[in-house]
């Protein structure tokens, strides 16, 4: 860490750590473009950290002579750390001096010696820590039972020397044997930028890995990630049985914090509940999310929705709007909503189509049964369909084309073209989550010059036109000219937004409940609980925070420490 006396009014707010007064005179600022950190949770119990740090220090800064790097504990083996600069091997590593870190934080030095990084260069540094303990503690919040869990925060520099964006990568591998259906993630703290559902995948080694990425990252924030996952993977000897509470010296820290630990608690079981019913909604089973290689194309747009995990009222929705543009059924009433199948059927329509008519032929609670019994037969087609495929490059893939539908909408020239070219990729533009005041937006108060189903969809529109409007020549009739319905644009982003809704209060029900149903199928919960929280902050570790950052570890805690910047 940069030993500099002004560090030390930073030091108590970022848990940063004191500095020497040996290096008074230097002046460190840099960048850090890239970090990556590889947290491999072992079968012995013990936890690996495998860190790159890209920098790129400032032309008029100091050299990076030193990096201090934070760990949870100090129950770390130092012989088991190796490093190096561009490849080059770093000889001087060393535990870091307790009197130049706050809080009793422990850590290890770096001493680039040779190798210092250079103001205006950039140089990756790269540390490997092999061995860790006493990191894993039992989850036991609500039902939850035999299983370990883990908050862990990769280290962080001080924002008086680091600054601008990083392209941040967290990855945890969980201990060999774990099956995909069997771990549990926690959100990301509030301070973590990106997604906060982790990319799912298989390592070379077959171990599940959680991956969490966001370029718009910086390496002086502390952001706190977490997982949990069967204790028998471990041997029982590894777990944290009694909280790691002490007071000591060093950890005097935690005395000034325990006064929150109430608060904290409390908060972390309503994160919890929260969490559980995000899990709900969140009905991939984790299989589908291995990653492969390549785009899987020739989805449907309905497909590309469930890949994305779009609400299942849309979803519902934009099944119904695919049917009537097939003519293969018509909207007999709104309220409630009731669907009459054509007779006979259209062909070519998709298996899920076909279900969805079945399902309307029902009544009452049968027809929400079948309908999540289609829901669940289409997640688990398309988890067949994108096995050995991307998730990530697919959905990228999709959402281009999301995107490039409304760039179609928006060029436009007239109305009546701008409808016609809506009508043609309504259902791709139903993808955009903001497709309701995106369709505001694009059309304004101007006339939508309705879909050719419409009426089909709408049963006081088939009486005849909303609003009367002047015959216009239109692309593809010849310069024939005919006679459009229209809706003001508005009314028009309304009657699709309200066909949603319409869909989750009067078929669906509570849409919780309903997805919750087919969650439970299809991505259901570790055993033996049904309330853990995929998704969950905290997660409900018995204590799921760290109250005292890297002083001591509460329960289902493993805090690194924030490192220097020297």
């Amino acid at each position: 860490m940069v030993k500099k006396a002004a560090l030390v009014l930073v030091a108590l707010f970022t848990l940063l750590g004191l500095v020497s007064s040996s290096a008074l005179a230097q002046t460190y600022s840099f960048r850090v473009p890239e970090e990556t950190v590889h947290a491999y949770f072992n079968s012995d119990g013990t936890l690996s950290l495998d860190y790159y740090f890209t920098f790129a220090n400032d032309p008029s800064a100091s050299p990076i002579d030193f990096v201090d790097i934070g760990l949870p504990n100090g129950d770390y083996d130092l012989n088991s750390v190796s490093a190096d600069v561009d490849g080059r091997p770093i000889t001087d590593i060393s535990k870091a001096d307790p009197a130049n870190l706050e809080g009793g934080q422990y850590g290890i030095t770096l001493a680039l010696g040779g190798d210092a990084i250079q103001p205006g260069a950039t140089g990756t540094v790269h540390a490997y820590i092999g061995t860790i303990r006493r990191i894993l503690y039992p989850y036991t919040f609500g039902d939850v039972k035999d299983y370990v869990s883990v908050n862990f925060s990769p280290t962080w520099f001080g924002s008086a020397f680091a600054h601008g964006d990083t392209n941040f990568t967290v990855v945890f591998h969980l201990p060999p044997g774990v099956k995909p259906e069997e771990p549990i993630y926690y959100q990301p703290s509030d301070t973590w930028p990106g997604p906060d559902q982790p990319e799912t995948a298989l390592d070379d080694e077959n171990r599940v890995m959680y991956t969490w990425t966001s370029p718009q990252g910086n390496a002086y924030t502390k952001y706190t990630f977490g997982a949990g996952f069967p204790a028998k993977y471990i041997p029982a000897a590894a777990i944290v049985r009694a909280p790691a509470f002490r007071i000591a010296p060093e950890s005097l820290c935690c005395l000034g914090f325990g006064l929150f630990f109430v608060a904290i608690f409390g908060f972390s079981i309503y994160s919890a509940t929260v969490g559980a019913r995000k899990r709900k909604l969140a009905y991939l089973p984790p299989k589908i999310s291995i990653e492969g290689h390549g785009i899987k194309r020739g989805l449907t747009s309905v497909e590309a929705a469930i890949l994305m995990e779009q609400p299942i009222d849309k979803v519902m929705t934009m099944i119904l709007f695919g049917l009537l543009k097939k003519g293969a059924a018509t909207v007999t009433t709104r309220e409630p909503l009731e669907v009459q199948a054509a007779d006979p059927l259209p062909e070519g329509l998709n298996p899920y189509e076909t279900q969805f008519l079945a399902a309307f032929r029902q009544k009452g609670p049968a027809r929400r049964t079948a309908l999540q019994e289609m829901t669940v037969d289409l997640v688990k087609s398309i988890s067949e369909k994108v096995k050995g495929f991307s998730r990530k490059e697919t959905v990228a893939y999709y959402e281009d084309i999301t995107k490039r539908a409304w760039e179609q909408v928006e060029a436009a020239g007239t109305p009546e073209v701008k409808s016609q070219k809506y009508e043609e990729v309504m259902d791709w533009t139903m993808l955009d989550r903001r497709y309701g005041d995106r369709t505001r937006d694009v059309f304004g108060p101007g006339p939508v010059f309705v879909p050719t189903w419409w009426g089909r969809y709408d049963p006081v529109f088939r009486g005849g036109p909303i609003s009367s409007t002047p015959t216009q020549p239109v692309s593809g009739t010849g310069g024939r000219s005919i006679s459009m319905p229209s809706l003001p644009g508005s009314d028009f982003a309304a009657s699709v937004v309200n066909g949603v809704q319409n869909f989750s209060a009067g078929v669906l029900g509570n849409l919780t409940s309903f997805t919750s149903a087919v969650t439970n199928q299809t991505n259901p919960p570790p055993p033996p609980s049904t309330s853990s929280s995929r998704g969950g902050r905290g997660g409900g570790t018995g204590g799921g925070h760290c109250v005292c950052a890297c002083a001591c570890a509460c329960a289902g805690c493993a805090c690194a420490c924030a490192g220097g910047g020297r």
